[in-house]
């Protein structure tokens, strides 16, 4: 069995073309390693893949975003649409099953692919899951990440985006009235103030509407035969992602793993941001040789 040609290759799905590259290297017979997120797409990954020489890597762009297109464009994407592409992916490798890293809204997508294909994935390491739906304070998640939504609907991307880092960057328990807060101004992170007229962020338009009120299947998680890490940054405590972390470990019964950094900490200056990509290569590769 062998793997597509090295470099970009083109997948069409329902509702999307998807773009995701492969990186032959190391045995033909170990398991590919897969890093995703979501909505962030295979660029993030630059600095980490590159630890990774010794190993196949596998990087795409979730439907919708950079490269990813949607032939529906109106129809924001969930959960299940994004592991039923993560399948399809790995089917197209045939070299399952893989090993897989997933952040962010890529842990979400991680953990129904396992839920619904556990014999794809060998071990899943899911690193700061948004999931409001499984935090005691539910409903005022649900409703601050809606309050984002309507910011950028109604102000445009820089607005919404200032709304964004001020909800992803709360520490602590949301409260009932937090979601009515005014948003902060966008020219306080450097952000635009004026609205372009655009609406397809895939963050923001997409993300924050087909993914937010996602509900792991627990039972299929405890059952399922993939090794399942939860991971969560040493310097995001108390944060939204990270308490998904936490509470996903709790439910499985697990204990959650402290990668270094924060939310970000395998990128390595990719979208302007600087983790410890040294530090966190490290800890992933001493988390996947347990299993």
């Amino acid at each position: 069995m062998t793997l597509p040609d090295e470099n970009t290759h083109t997948l069409v799905v329902p509702g999307a073309i998807l773009t995701y590259d492969v990186r032959p290297g190391g045995s033909p017979d170990a398991a590919p390693l897969f890093l995703t997120a979501s909505p962030m797409a295979a660029a993030g990954f630059a600095s980490l893949a590159g630890y990774f020489t010794d190993r196949t890597v596998v990087t795409y762009d979730p439907r919708g975003s950079e490269r990813s297109q949607l032939t529906e464009p109106t129809t924001p994407p969930t959960p299940e649409q994004h592991a039923d592409d993560l399948h399809r992916i790995i089917q197209e490798l045939r070299r399952g099953p893989v090993d897989l890293f997933a952040s962010s809204g890529g842990a979400v997508n991680a953990l129904a692919l396992v839920a619904k294909h556990p014999e794809d994935v060998r071990t899943l390491v899911a690193h700061e899951p948004p999931l409001p739906t499984l935090l005691p304070d539910r409903e005022a998640a649900l409703a601050a990440a809606r309050a984002v939504n309507e910011t950028y609907m109604g102000r445009g991307w820089g607005a919404g985006m200032a709304h964004f880092i001020a909800i992803v960057s709360h520490h602590g328990k949301f409260t009932a009235d937090f979601a009515h807060q005014p948003a902060p101004d966008p020219a306080m992170y450097g952000l635009p103030t004026e609205d372009d007229g655009s609406r397809n962020d895939p963050l923001l338009g997409l993300a924050l509407v087909g993914s937010i009120r996602y509900e792991p299947d627990l039972e299929a998680l405890r059952t399922a035969s993939t090794r399942i890490v939860m991971a969560a940054g040493a310097e995001s405590e108390g944060t939204l992602a990270n308490r998904g972390a936490l509470a996903v470990a709790e439910r499985l019964g697990a204990q959650p793993v402290i990668f270094p950094s924060n939310h970000g900490g395998f990128l390595g200056g990719e979208y302007g941001q600087m983790g410890e990509p040294d530090a966190f290569a490290a800890k992933l590769r001493e988390v996947l040789a347990v299993g």
